[in-house]
């Protein structure tokens, strides 16, 4: 206040200088007018406003509405707006206001994610209170050129033998995930989450439309496990709007692309993509837009392309970070030329594809790996992989129809037999169990073993047993030859025979209940043939 006090530590002095503070204030005050466009609700359907009165929204602008309801502008018309509803509408009516934000929808990013539950809206679904951050990255981004990039080099280890000696993947690469209903999509993902302890990875795990209970399972193996503590979770329940189905992956993209920007690698799993393109084919019927092959709209491949193509490995002058993504889809009676699932096959750097004869029999992971292909892994795949897994995919495929015939009764000579039971042992080495990922030397051991003919002496009902003697045996490896593992660039033959070694050693007790040689005859022992004809 500039007046002085007139009448120090007197009640009236005090008063007398505040009104004139006051007085001052008003005095120098300069209104200003600050416009709001606001329309108003015309109709409201399911997940679908109708809003007339607000001329110059854009498209894809938030708007707000009554309640703190949340909004996309999505068909701009001469005589009124669409907006696709992000939350509960049963509060909305015909005739509440409309505010514009001047924005694009946004999310919340950052190291305080980690280790949360969210929303595609940012809040928080696990009951630990808000997540406190500051940063928001808009959900819609343009991906990054492709001078920004870099080629895929460094493998992205999922603790699944099937995958990493036969189809691995890089870290960079887009790899599909698909299969029918109940066949263990999921349980891929989550393994491979759960695999990234301690490797420095982050990972995001985006639930589309999925059961409250199956993503509360979810959720709590990975706590459980302690990968919890390096993912973020977002979840858009079977029971939300079908905006919040439809931004879900996007949001989620978005958070793993802040992490990517800073120099990180990044895991995201979108499970799945299903889901989400019937959410979007919902939102455009309502929404009037002319339905297309399946009633899908004619954008269906863009809004899946423009999101997957943000995940890349970006290059040194742009940090070198990289988003490894692992879209899900799920197919019916393996129709995997369907419209969705061609689509995003076209999209992506390979697929993996799950058996539900397989899956059926047991065989877990059920990954049908005729049918399954890696595009970019390979040239990331270690090289003491590429040394032990030789054309065991080949030799793997071609039992398989083996196989296939042997059940209708065809009779088959001696070497066929042979050559079945080998692929049985193949199949019984590369099966594993949910939530039990094994490390590089173990995997590594057990393909020497495998190739060596180790497991020749070892019935069949006795494989998983063996297999974990062999694991337990790499694990035993000196700390430089398990280093060597990973970062040579070939394995050396001294390696190679101190793991077979150590797997002989271990495979010891199981001698003596040797079956039928998977050798064929005229080979020498320990070897296998590369192709049958």
């Amino acid at each position: 206040m500039s007046t002085a006090l007139t009448e120090p530590w007197t009640l009236q002095g005090v008063l007398d200088d505040t009104f004139a503070g006051i007085r001052q204030r008003l005095q120098s005050f300069q209104p200003q007018l600050r416009p709001r466009e606001v329309g108003v609700v015309a109709s409201v359907s399911t997940g679908i406003a109708r809003v007339h009165g607000l001329p110059h929204v854009g498209f894809e602008e938030l708007l707000t509405f009554a309640g703190g309801l949340s909004g996309i502008a999505f068909n701009l018309d001469e005589d009124g707006v669409d907006v696709v509803l992000l939350g509960d509408h049963t509060h909305l009516h015909a005739g509440q206001e409309v505010q514009r934000t001047g924005r694009v929808m946004d999310v919340a990013v950052g190291d305080a994610l980690l280790g949360r539950v969210i929303d595609p809206l940012g809040r928080a679904l696990d009951g630990l209170g808000s997540v406190a951050t500051s940063q928001r990255l808009p959900i819609e981004r343009p991906a990054a050129a492709i001078m920004d990039r870099a080629p895929v080099t460094e493998p992205l280890q999922t603790g699944l033998k099937v995958i990493d000696a036969l189809i691995p993947i890089g870290r960079g690469q887009r790899e599909l995930i698909l299969g029918d209903r109940q066949t263990g999509k999921t349980a891929i993902a989550i393994d491979t989450i759960f695999n990234q302890r301690g490797k420095d990875v982050l990972c995001v795990y985006c639930a589309i439309g999925q059961r409250a209970s199956a993503v509360a399972k979810a959720v709590a193996n990975l706590r459980e496990k302690g990968a919890l503590e390096y993912t973020v979770v977002v979840v858009a329940e079977g029971n939300d709007a079908p905006g919040l189905a439809y931004i879900a992956p996007y949001a989620a993209t978005s958070i793993a692309e802040h992490f990517m920007a800073s120099g990180r690698d990044v895991l995201i799993v979108y499970d799945d993509l299903t889901h989400h393109a019937r959410a979007y084919r919902e939102l455009s019927l309502l929404l009037r837009r002319p339905p297309g092959r399946e009633a899908f709209p004619g954008d269906i491949f863009y809004i899946h392309s423009r999101m997957l193509e943000r995940a890349t490995h970006l290059n040194e002058a742009h940090g070198g970070g990289s988003m490894t993504a692992l879209p899900i889809i799920e197919t019916e009676a393996q129709n995997i030329s369907a419209y969705i699932p061609t689509n995003l096959i076209s999209i992506t750097d390979g697929q993996i594809v799950l058996s539900p004869s397989l899956f059926a029999l047991g065989v877990l992971p059920a990954v049908d790996v005729g049918q399954s292909v890696s595009r970019v892994g390979g040239k990331a795949q270690r090289a003491a992989y590429r040394t032990v897994a030789g054309d065991l995919k080949l030799a793997y495929a071609q039992f398989e129809e083996f196989e296939t015939f042997a059940r209708f009764g065809a009779r088959l000579d001696e070497d066929t037999q042979r050559f079945i039971t080998y692929g049985q042992r193949v199949r019984a080495c590369l099966s594993q169990s949910e939530l039990s990922p094994v490390s590089v030397p173990a995997q590594v051991a057990i393909l020497l073993a495998l190739n060596a003919a180790l497991f020749d002496a070892v019935p069949l009902e006795g494989m998983a047993a063996a297999q974990q003697a062999v694991e337990g045996a790499a694990d035993a490896l000196p700390d430089d030859l398990r280093l060597r593992l990973a970062d040579a660039d070939r394995l050396s033959d001294t390696d190679r025979e101190r793991i077979t070694e150590a797997a002989r050693q271990a495979l010891e007790r199981f001698q003596g209940q040797a079956e039928s040689s998977p050798v064929l005859s005229g080979a020498e022992p320990g070897t296998h043939v590369r192709e049958v004809r």
